[in-house]
């Protein structure tokens, strides 16, 4: 191989360096610990377990994946929500895999909007466990996905 050669394949090889470096930085890992939603003294009966799930952004896919123990009743559904601010409620978007039963899994593979991956990255997604005996609404856990 010529002198030309190599050097062609090391400026390649430097001009790639840095943009597989981008790639890996643009994968982050929050975690989320799945707790009771607050409650009133009416629903203390209704609210029990305890949980904890890691959402994994790579590009704009969030991955999730999870456990949950403890339930007052079997799951039902889980969703993934956006907050308007870091620790508060907002609005489902997606629906996530989980297991019906008092104790089990939850997965879910979402492609998110650019808005939506500014939230992850702002801290202001979070999922939210439901049971037909949870409160008003049926949620009985919810976590934050924090650093």
């Amino acid at each position: 191989m010529s002198l030309k050669h190599v050097l062609l394949i090391a400026v390649v090889a430097g001009l790639l360096a840095p943009s597989a470096g981008l790639v890996a930085q643009d994968r982050q890992t929050l975690t989320a610990r799945l707790e009771w939603v607050p409650i009133t003294t009416r629903d203390r009966d209704n609210v029990s377990g305890k949980g904890s799930a890691t959402g994994t952004l790579a590009g704009t896919r969030l991955t999730i994946a999870g456990r949950f123990e403890g339930l007052p009743a079997p799951a039902t559904v889980a969703r993934l929500h956006q907050g308007v601010a870091k620790g508060a409620r907002g609005d489902a978007f997606a629906d996530l895999t989980i297991t019906r039963a008092v104790e089990g899994e939850i997965s879910g593979s979402v492609e998110l909007t650019p808005q939506q991956v500014e939230a992850f990255r702002e801290e202001r997604l979070f999922v939210q466990v439901y049971t037909d005996r949870g409160v008003e609404d049926g949620s009985t856990l919810r976590g934050w996905f924090l650093r």
